[in-house]
């Protein structure tokens, strides 16, 4: 199972870091040891002394494919959850800063964190409102529509490249609003109004 990730998907996300709107998906990479167990807290690294949240909508593919047409790309997932990509934010800044990949800082151990699924067919794809709340304070409020690129369409893209096969995740982007975890802080994740994260940070 990989975890295909994909960055700067909200124009005001983008922004709020300085970067350019992408013309195409940007795209990194988790391992699968990046997912953080179940039930289980988060606990920062040592490595980092500015770790971020960033929410995401997550698509779990149920049917492998690769070269896959935009047009058939709804036919490859059923369900979707929510995740969070927890960013080593100092250490993103300086490996970009240096021209290098940015694994070391997304790809860490425990750095995604994946909710329980829910059938596709309960939502409303092309308006799927998430948000994540920190200490009880709403802190992120999205709307797929605001996307740059659509679940859809990422597939399309992504498979030219990766051949997608069953349970593989997506992580469609963040919305504005990403910050920083302090210990002992609480991450609640909602997808429209059914709470499927509750987070401890230690």
């Amino acid at each position: 199972m990989k975890i295909i990730c994909i960055g700067r998907n909200y124009s005001e996300h983008a922004k709020e870091l300085g970067n350019e709107i992408p013309e195409n998906p940007v795209i990194f990479i988790k391992p699968d040891t990046a997912v953080l167990k179940k039930d289980t807290d988060f606990y920062i690294p040592e490595f980092s002394k500015d770790v971020h949240y960033e929410l995401e909508v997550v698509v779990k593919i149920s049917k492998g494919g690769k070269y896959i047409q935009k047009n058939n790309a709804s036919k490859h997932y059923d369900e979707i959850g929510l995740g969070i990509d927890f960013t080593a934010r100092d250490l993103q800044s300086q490996l970009k800063a240096k021209g290098l990949p940015w694994e070391l800082s997304k790809a860490f151990d425990g750095s995604a964190v994946v909710s329980e699924f829910l059938n596709k067919e309960d939502f409303n794809l092309e308006s799927l409102q998430f948000s994540l709340s920190k200490n009880g304070e709403k802190v992120q409020d999205g709307n797929t529509n605001d996307m740059i690129f659509d679940i859809d369409s990422i597939i399309a893209f992504a498979s030219q490249y990766f051949t997608l096969r069953v349970g593989d995740l997506i992580f469609t982007g963040t919305p504005k609003g990403v910050g920083k975890v302090e210990e002992n802080d609480i991450l609640e994740g909602f997808l429209e109004h059914k709470k499927l994260i509750s987070l401890r940070i230690q």
